[in-house]
């Protein structure tokens, strides 16, 4: 919370602790014990900004009916010192409570004197965090269900940050193992293809068919030639595994940096074996007895960690399996890199893989409890409200890309944040591109560029903000002044709550009612041409919102633009 919420909550819940033995020491209420009593927000501020269910537990311990508490305790309570100027009762003996103009005046004192930092708190502690999110397979380009997973991975993470954990954002590169070993069969294939035709290798069952398997052949053709054609399959195809991958593992990074994602670290699963790190993960389950050996091949006790079956490690070839790997990729970070909490952002595919990796964590003595994972449903590309499955640019499957070269990445980010993770999304792509209010990130975006525009065509007549006295911030009396001030107080509440709950897009659908509530409020409530003092402090009202608009717009890297 924010220091004037945490106040506003401390100082009614201790007023009403006083109110509660003042009334025993009258004798207006017998002699008891005070319950647990909350002091939440309710939904409908018309039943109060905050109320309390004090009255509501104790009619057992003080053996009177709930309602005829509430009426004592509202009867004896002094809220002189709190934010609060008056009580109601409603129902069977709900406390309601009801901001005064003090609380008002220094919501708005806090937002501008703490400016970019505001929302910003220590929740977290500091505890590191690590969000693993993308992690796209490096044999192909980047599709759909990565950029819905890129913007809300990377967003949790600003979120995290904002919520004062101490946030790491890692992409995991899979350059091991069969699938690598496939890769380099598809492009070899293509290679010997280009220099004896189609029909000269028979291409892969298993292979990699896309046209970017083609066009990455034909680059290292044009630049070696024929010199691999008749040499070992194995060492052509390393030649060109080790000409491809990098350049494929480069265009998905600056892909994801148009996007505005930056990584603390690509890690490569590689890493892993060559420094023997999964040996190390590997001898630590059977240390601790989650192993044992079957038919030539070392297994993991999977159904005593969560698991529906035990899981192979080690084939008896020798080769370990891809879950094996993903086991010590987790050791590393809990236990090599020391990580408090690691968040993986996975695509809905891998809801098998949910309870099993985090019960190999348990296996391994790091506790399951200490991995979570956010599972990204599908997402579907809407035109004139057909499904799309093929690019304008290049008629074929929609790529990142793609996506970003026909939409803006400020509504991409905005519009895949618009929905939870575990909700399935259809991206309308018309509305995307909109320059109207029902476009939810230009609706956004205009409120804060119609305060810009306020501020510019005042300082044009000479007129500058400047600070307010408590007489003057009183004046912003209407509806829509305290609506438009209730909600800007909540904004550090809602960024731990987005924190706590791995939901960036609670933090959207706040910005889009700050935006709608300051469209009210510059319906109903003129600036320029009031009286001084109310101008002022409607000019520091706008400019406390436009820091705050401009906040949560940055805070998800999406831009605050100053004209439109």
């Amino acid at each position: 919370m924010s220091k004037i919420e945490l106040n506003a909550a401390e100082k009614l819940k201790d007023a009403i602790s006083e109110s509660f033995r003042k009334c025993m020491e009258s004798g207006a209420l017998p002699k008891a014990e005070i319950p647990g009593f909350s002091v939440e927000t309710p939904a409908d501020s018309s039943h109060g900004d905050r109320a309390s269910n004090a009255a509501m537990l104790s009619g057992r311990n003080f053996h009177m009916p709930p309602r005829k508490i509430a009426e004592v305790l509202r009867d004896h309570i002094d809220l002189s010192g709190t934010y609060f100027d008056r009580c109601e009762i409603a129902g069977p003996g709900f406390l309601n409570f009801f901001f005064g103009r003090k609380f008002y005046s220094d919501v708005i004192r806090e937002i501008l004197k703490a400016g970019p930092a505001y929302g910003r708190s220590g929740y977290g502690k500091k505890k590191k965090v690590m969000v693993e999110f993308v992690s796209a397979n490096p044999t192909g380009p980047m599709h759909m269900g990565n950029a819905r997973g890129g913007a809300l991975g990377d967003c949790l993470a600003s979120v995290l940050d904002a919520a004062g954990f101490q946030v790491y954002r890692e992409f995991y590169i899979n350059d091991y193992g069969t699938q690598i070993e496939k890769f380099g069969r598809s492009l070899g294939a293509r290679y010997i293809q280009l220099y004896k035709g189609e029909n000269a290798v028979e291409f892969p069952d298993d292979g990699y068919h896309g046209d970017d398997i083609r066009e990455r052949a034909k680059e290292f053709a044009a630049i070696y030639g024929d010199k691999y054609l008749n040499v070992s399959e194995e060492k052509r195809n390393k030649a060109l595994v080790d000409y491809v991958l990098p350049k494929n593992i480069e265009k998905m990074r600056t892909d994801l940096e148009k996007y505005r994602i930056v990584y603390d670290n690509w890690f490569h699963e590689s890493t892993l074996h060559k420094d023997g790190e999964l040996k190390e993960a590997i001898q630590r389950l059977a240390d601790r007895g989650a192993t044992y050996e079957k038919d030539g091949a070392l297994w993991y006790k999977g159904t005593d960690y969560h698991d529906e079956k035990d899981e192979v490690l080690i084939r008896k070839d020798g080769t370990t399996t891809y879950f094996a790997a993903d086991i010590a990729y987790h050791y590393n970070k809990f236990v090599k890199r020391g990580f408090d909490r690691v968040i993986d952002v996975f695509g809905a595919d891998h809801h098998g893989h949910v309870a099993r990796l985090k019960g190999s964590m348990d296996a391994l003595g790091i506790g399951g409890n200490r991995l979570d994972i956010l599972l990204i449903q599908l997402v579907r590309l809407v035109r004139g409200g057909e499904i799309v499955r093929m690019s304008k640019r290049t008629g074929k499957m929609i790529q990142l890309a793609d996506l970003l070269d026909e939409v803006p990445v400020d509504a991409a980010r905005f519009f895949f944040n618009l929905r939870e993770a575990s909700s399935q999304m259809d991206f309308d792509l018309d509305l995307a591109v909109k320059q109207d209010p029902q476009n939810p990130v230009y609706y956004v975006q205009y409120a804060y560029a119609r305060i810009c525009s306020i501020v510019r065509k005042l300082a044009s007549e000479g007129i500058h903000r400047r600070d307010c006295t408590d007489a003057e911030l009183a004046l912003l009396a209407t509806p829509e002044e305290a609506a438009l001030v209730r909600h800007l107080s909540i904004c550090t509440s809602e960024i731990i709550s987005s924190a706590h709950d791995y939901d960036p897009p609670r933090m959207m659908r706040y910005v889009i009612t700050l935006a709608n509530l300051f469209h009210k409020f510059y319906t109903a409530c003129r600036v320029e041409g009031e009286e001084e003092g109310l101008m002022q402090a409607r000019l520091n009202l706008c400019a406390a919102t436009a820091i705050v608009l401009r906040n949560v717009l940055t805070m998800f890297k999406i831009t605050a633009p100053e004209t439109m």
